[in-house]
């Protein structure tokens, strides 16, 4: 739990301290949307077939330190540097990096006990990490083009 805790204070620190490059309802938008796929893969994944879960078997209150104090400032911090205007390797490589980085994370949480698997294997994670973090990036840009469409919208509306 220790490493847990820790590794939130952490998290959301350096998401709080770097500069923002994208706005606050990107921000809102992408973290919404982060935590419905993530609750949405959980509620089958967990309760449906068992495969992992969070502390111990079934619905537990910690398991809310992993849903709200890690997977937002994760989200924020991947979108926030994502290479957004680089060629498509360096998107890859960037998408590829998180997905190790966050099997890394998945092996310390196994080893503390905060998070365990039944039928899951670590490689399922290797495949679902880059989808997932894919799945972020289109949303994102489809929330960004949408704010400006909608902002060039209200701009014509307002003369």
């Amino acid at each position: 739990m220790f490493i847990l805790l820790i590794t939130i204070v952490i998290f959301n620190l350096i998401a709080f301290l770097v500069p923002k490059r994208i706005s606050h309802i990107e921000l809102i938008t992408t973290t919404l949307f982060a935590l419905y796929l993530q609750l949405f893969t959980d509620v089958f994944l967990i309760l449906k077939y068992n495969l992992y879960g969070y502390f111990g078997e079934g619905v537990d209150w910690k398991s809310t330190l992993y849903i709200l104090g890690i997977y937002p400032p994760i989200n924020f911090l991947f979108l926030n540097f994502f290479p957004y205007k680089k060629k498509h390797y360096y998107k890859m490589m960037y998408i590829l990096a998180w997905g190790v980085l966050a099997i890394g994370f998945e092996a310390i949480f196994l080893w503390s006990g905060t998070f365990y698997y039944n039928e899951w294997k670590i490689w399922y994670s290797g495949i679902l990490y880059p989808l997932l973090y894919i799945l972020l990036v289109v949303f994102h840009r489809f929330t960004y083009h949408y704010l400006i469409v909608f902002k060039h919208l209200d701009s014509k509306n307002n003369h």
